[in-house]
């Protein structure tokens, strides 16, 4: 009970920035945004902590738009490794309608996979709203070859072929943002 805390020295940087209780890297952002920040471990470990807070912000992503219900609803389940893997790969499947173009989604499969993404969404309790034009969190070329994942999409031929390659890619994506992002939350004040 006679323990004192050290105030001053509690909000000089990220505490433990690089350790990982869960399966991605979740940390409070320093600085004042309302909008999640995707950033390189690289980058991140170069933030610049003066006593007045915050010296300089390296390259980053803002996540809004659609992204941001994305991060949401992986922050909202970042202890259960599990779950976030089934809502990157609805994420995955919702791209897929949204963003790319393939002859089976011409047809009367598409209501298929609607009927999928829906049920998906109600059992993983998640949602978007607004503008959904990039729903997939973004990677540097470096890490991820998206032509090559286009071109998975592109040569399935049935929708299981489709689903697999869905799966194949944002399992893949989910590890890279697993191994070499850290994400900041939006500022809350205090």
């Amino acid at each position: 009970m006679g323990k004192v805390i050290d105030l001053d020295n509690r909000r000089k940087g990220p505490s433990q920035p690089f350790n990982k209780p869960g399966p991605w890297r979740f940390r409070k952002g320093l600085w004042r945004t309302n909008q999640f920040i995707q950033m390189r471990m690289a980058l991140a470990e170069s933030l610049e902590y003066k006593p007045e807070g915050l010296a300089t912000l390296p390259p980053h992503f803002t996540l809004g738009g659609g992204m941001s219900f994305t991060i949401r609803s992986l922050y909202m389940n970042r202890r259960n490794e599990t779950k976030m893997r089934e809502i990157y790969y609805l994420v995955g499947l919702t791209d897929c309608m949204i963003n790319q173009v393939h002859p089976i989604l011409r047809t009367d499969l598409l209501r298929d996979m609607y009927k999928k993404v829906f049920s998906m969404k109600e059992a993983l309790k998640v949602h978007w709203h607004g503008n959904l034009d990039q729903v997939l969190l973004p990677l540097d070329v470096e890490f991820f070859d998206d032509i090559s994942y286009c071109t998975s999409l592109a040569k399935a031929k049935t929708l299981k072929e489709l689903y697999g390659a869905i799966r194949e890619g944002t399992e893949e994506m989910f590890d890279i943002l697993s191994l070499e992002y850290i994400f900041f939350s939006p500022w809350m004040g205090g």
